[in-house]
């Protein structure tokens, strides 16, 4: 970009085209100064338009410049330039209007937008905040309302909420460009003011103290421990306190401060770890796909219902197979209550209950899936169970209908074993609610064709979904993991430490709910049943007792009404119970156990050292292909603090690998080494001083 303007009459177009995305490169900064002065020396023009090329208005900062650093001029210049302009400049925003792109759009006079634009600052998820003056001009040209909901949860909102809180002023309905073109010339004809964002002021009289701390109440469980939010609402309170200087001035502070802050290398790791999740060494990008227009899914239960309306979503029919129809009826009765809800909260129209009711479709009949392009089997978690159903579709789907399974824990290729061509089976594990959770844990078996994995991957994408490959082993990378947390966490208990001692310790280091409290509400009874198909060398018998003792006493859960807690009925707040005192003691004294007193250090060392030299495991036997990957599953499915960066980088960055490994050779003096044997990649790469970058499995 070097500054040319297309003259349409007195209107001058200054173009981006900075290809995919319009990212907001040096080249780009540099060229918006040039075109601004250059247009005020040009006497023809009278207004201008900044317009972008290609599928969006700039998305925002250019991220390979995290790396390299960011060079002068700063993006707060370019929008001084734009802002201070003689000219009215009309911005014509489309596509994704994010975090620098919609910042420069506010340091123009107007802004004119597509119907289906999206803007959004969602610099808070990096860990950092809008720091081009976002947080100064958002409250000024919108409402201190608007900007904090902007600022703080980092979530975009559409054209017509923009409208309405007044961040942009009109919305296209034709040509955007030609509308602005048009909105430009019809500024210039009313004498229309330059609305410059920069001299507006707020009303400090509704903003006190008192607003402010309401609103960060209102936003604390969503935004529980991380920095970021917290800076974004004192900057955005320093835009209604002080002069814009002086407001900007503090928004640099802020903006220092969460640069500086660990949380911000950690939340941009994730952002990373991501997009890299879906790239898989050896893995063409040329690699060919399937088409995925029909979709079949085995089981119409809590799951099955889940997946299916992540296809119907998206506009991808759904058969989903029971083998009855009352199973049925009830299954597609909760897909439309769930459908019905969302309706209510706004989140989608009544038309759009009907339209994905309509895409998908029951049946009792295997025969009904014979047009599919790919089947997910979501039944019982059992083996038998699941090779009879892939026979069944064997017999009846065509050769090259993709087979996958949401086992969470069974063995992919002896699943294969009964398909004719195993080349197109694999796991596809979704995460309960399987049509909220972001991940999907894709499991690669021995003999799954690159052409399957490629497709389920862009699939995973095109469902919305954080797609990380692993391979077959038990539990795969988030439940394998999960194993030694959870056993931790309940020989902690076993040992003297309360349930809510340990919930709540686990609670404050950022995870959603305690594993305890996570086990009520999943139902503690399934990890029985899953224990009944296993061999005792398998788990710790006395980790899981007190687990089967409760069960055995009919207290599954909150389902029961009483597991490792009570609850009274109609309220899931776990209460510590007598009963499960009294249990742990009895089951305490069988073993030999001597209760104690434990810190909540130990039981934070304890629950993640077991769970990342899983993780250590993982890598070393090559199940996961990165570290990030790992990183990535765990966030998006178990919940763990994206601003710690995944458990990986945790141990990596904020505990250190030499001390981790400490830990855990002392946890293997004090409690043996059958399930504290340090892994052998972590005992390696302390011993030659490798990072996991390092760690990179082909």
């Amino acid at each position: 970009m070097q500054g040319m303007i297309e003259k349409r009459g007195s209107i001058g177009i200054i173009w981006i085209d900075n290809p995919p995305v319009n990212a907001i490169s040096h080249a780009v900064r540099e060229g918006l100064i040039k075109a601004v002065e250059n247009a005020s020396k040009d006497s023809e023009i009278k207004g201008l338009v900044l317009a972008c090329r290609g599928r969006t208005f700039m998305a925002g900062a250019d991220i390979t410049e995290f790396a390299s650093g960011v060079k002068p001029p700063w993006l707060g210049e370019v929008i001084d330039t734009m802002s201070e302009s003689s000219k009215v400049i009309v911005a014509a925003i489309f596509g994704t209007t994010f975090g620098g792109g919609l910042e420069v759009a506010l340091g123009c006079n107007y802004r004119i937008a597509d119907s289906n634009t999206k803007i959004g600052l969602p610099e808070v998820k990096l860990g950092i905040i809008p720091g081009a003056q976002g947080t100064q001009r958002l409250s000024r040209v919108s409402s201190v309302e608007f900007a904090l909901k902007l600022a703080t949860l980092g979530n975009p909102v559409g054209a017509q909420e923009a409208l309405e809180a007044g961040a942009i002023d009109k919305i296209s309905n034709g040509e955007l460009i030609d509308d602005a073109v048009s909105y430009a010339k019809e500024l210039l004809k009313n004498n229309a003011p330059l609305k410059k964002s920069h001299t507006l002021s707020i009303d400090p009289k509704k903003y006190n103290d008192s607003f402010f701390n309401d609103y960060r109440k209102t936003i604390s469980r969503k935004t529980r421990g991380m920095a970021a939010p917290e800076c974004c609402i004192k900057a955005i309170q320093a835009s209604v306190n002080l002069p814009f200087e002086e407001g900007v001035k503090f928004e640099r502070e802020m903006t220092i401060e969460c640069r500086d802050n660990p949380q911000s290398k950690a939340l941009q790791h994730v952002f990373f770890a991501e997009r890299q999740a879906a790239k898989v060494p050896g893995l063409s990008k040329d690699t060919p796909l399937q088409t995925i227009k029909k979709v079949g899914v085995i089981g119409a239960g809590t799951m099955g219902g889940g997946i299916s309306m992540n296809f119907a979503n998206v506009g991808i029919p759904v058969k989903i197979l029971e083998m009855d129809q009352a199973a049925l009826d009830k299954g597609l009765g909760i897909v439309k209550k769930n459908y019905e809800a969302s309706a209510w909260k706004g989140r989608i129209s009544s038309e759009d209950v009907d339209v994905r009711m309509g895409l998908i479709e029951g049946t009792t009949n295997y025969s009904d899936l014979k047009d599919v392009d790919l089947v997910i089997e979501a039944v019982f978690e059992n083996m038998d169970v699941k090779k009879e159903v892939f026979s069944k579709l064997n017999e009846t789907v065509s050769e090259n209908t993709i087979l996958a399974s949401n086992t969470s824990y069974l063995d992919i290729d002896e699943i294969a074993t009964v398909v004719d061509n195993p080349e197109r089976v694999l796991g596809m594990h979704f995460f309960s609610p399987a049509n909220i959770m972001r991940l999907l844990e894709i499991i690669k078996a021995e003999k799954t064709s690159p052409a399957i994995l490629a497709t389920v991957l862009k699939l995973a994408k095109s469902i919305k979904k954080v797609g990380a490959v692993a391979g077959v082993c038990h539990g795969f990378i988030g439940n394998r993991m999960l194993t030694g947390y959870s056993r931790e966490a309940n020989l902690l208990v076993l040992e003297g430490a309360p349930p809510e001692q340990v919930d709540r310790v686990l609670y404050e280091f950022g995870m959603p709910m305690g594993v305890i409290a996570m086990a009520d509400m999943a139902g503690i009874d399934i990890g029985t049943r899953l224990r009944q198909q296993m061999d005792e060398s398998d788990y710790d018998v006395m980790a899981t007792s007190v687990a089967d003792k409760l069960v055995a006493q009919g207290r599954c859960g909150q389902k029961t009404g009483a597991g490792f807690y009570d609850y009274k009925a109609g309220n899931r707040t776990p209460i510590p119970s007598e009963v499960t005192k009294q249990i742990i003691s009895e089951t305490a004294e069988e073993f030999g156990v001597v209760q104690r007193e434990i810190s909540d250090d130990e039981i934070i060392e304890r629950c993640f050292y077991a769970m990342c030299n899983t993780g250590f495991d993982i890598l070393h036997e090559k199940m996961a292909f990165r570290s990030s990957d790992i990183d990535t599953v765990y966030i998006n499915g178990y919940g763990f603090p994206a601003w710690r960066g995944g458990p990986m980088y945790w141990a990596e960055n904020t505990v250190g690998l030499e001390k981790m490994l400490n830990g855990i050779q002392n946890f293997a003096n004090i409690h043996g080494d059958r399930w504290w044997k340090p892994s052998p990649l972590l005992e390696r790469m302390v011993q030659n001083n490798l990072s996991l970058k390092e760690i990179v499995n082909h």
